[in-house]
């Protein structure tokens, strides 16, 4: 049975999206006085390095977060992008230590989530589960069941299907209506043979989210363990309909043919 977990990523949302029409050196951006505001500077090529980040294009993203970085270098917003840029190209001992700095300078809910992305990632699920869970504990984040649904999924990983029942009905209770959450809820009570709750769970789910390879799945594989195969099967034909190249569908038993 495929178990496909998701961690959700804050993105990169703490600065805006907006065009910088600002005309920059190398060193920083020169105002009509003749003189460098390095700190202007810094926060535009971050901004640059954000929106570059965003399309996919590290290597253009990178230049200006070094940039920044040698403008400004207790710039929090550029360490935790560079961190993020860092980590989807595979270099994690760079990716770490940006995550790290930029939390010595700030603690932001955003970058302890994402960095608790990276840390359950690779194999450091307590770290992980720890910064997921102070991260919804701050009052300015907006969005805490984001954070507490990755503290379960990192928990059932490790796996303690207690701690992560325990985070994801912390997020439920926030927003009953998060899909993600609905979703690990009915693949957690699956694995508990708990089927009634599991079909429950997954019922809510299709209310508020779009199906999934996933959500398809645990559905038939709850409708077989309740013994409802009609329901079952329309699960399977809808997986490998709307799916058919995905691995939870190669993972379904093939019905024979006429």
């Amino acid at each position: 049975m495929t178990r496909r977990v998701r961690l959700l990523l804050a993105g990169l949302l703490w600065l805006p999206a907006a065009c910088v029409t600002t005309t920059s050196t190398e060193r920083g951006t020169v105002e009509n006085s003749g003189q460098v505001d390095y700190a202007e500077a810094a926060r535009l090529n971050t901004q640059l390095g954000i929106d570059y980040a965003r399309q996919g294009q590290d290597d253009l993203a990178l230049e200006k977060l070094k940039r920044a970085l040698d403008q400004d270098p207790r710039l929090a917003d550029a360490h935790s992008t560079i961190a993020f840029v860092y980590a989807r190209r595979g270099d994690d001992e760079l990716a770490d230590r940006h995550y790290r700095r930029a939390l010595d300078l700030t603690p932001d809910a955003l970058v302890k989530n994402n960095y608790g992305v990276f840390l359950c990632a690779h194999q450091r699920a307590d770290e992980a589960v720890r910064y997921f869970r102070e991260a919804a504990q701050d009052k300015a984040y907006r969005t805490p069941e984001v954070a507490l649904t990755n503290a379960g999924v990192c928990a059932r990983k490790k796996p303690d299907l207690d701690g992560a029942e325990r985070d994801f009905r912390a997020a439920l209770q926030i927003n009953p209506g998060f899909a993600d959450a609905l979703a690990q809820m009915a693949w957690l009570t699956y694995q508990r043979k708990d089927y009634l709750r599991s079909r429950a769970f997954l019922q809510r789910y299709q209310q508020v989210g779009a199906p999934t390879p996933e959500t398809l799945l645990i559905g038939a594989l709850t409708e077989h363990a309740l013994g409802d195969t009609v329901a079952a099967r329309a699960y399977e034909q809808r997986l490998r309909k709307e799916f058919p190249e995905s691995e939870e569908s190669g993972n379904l038993p093939r019905a024979p043919s006429p």
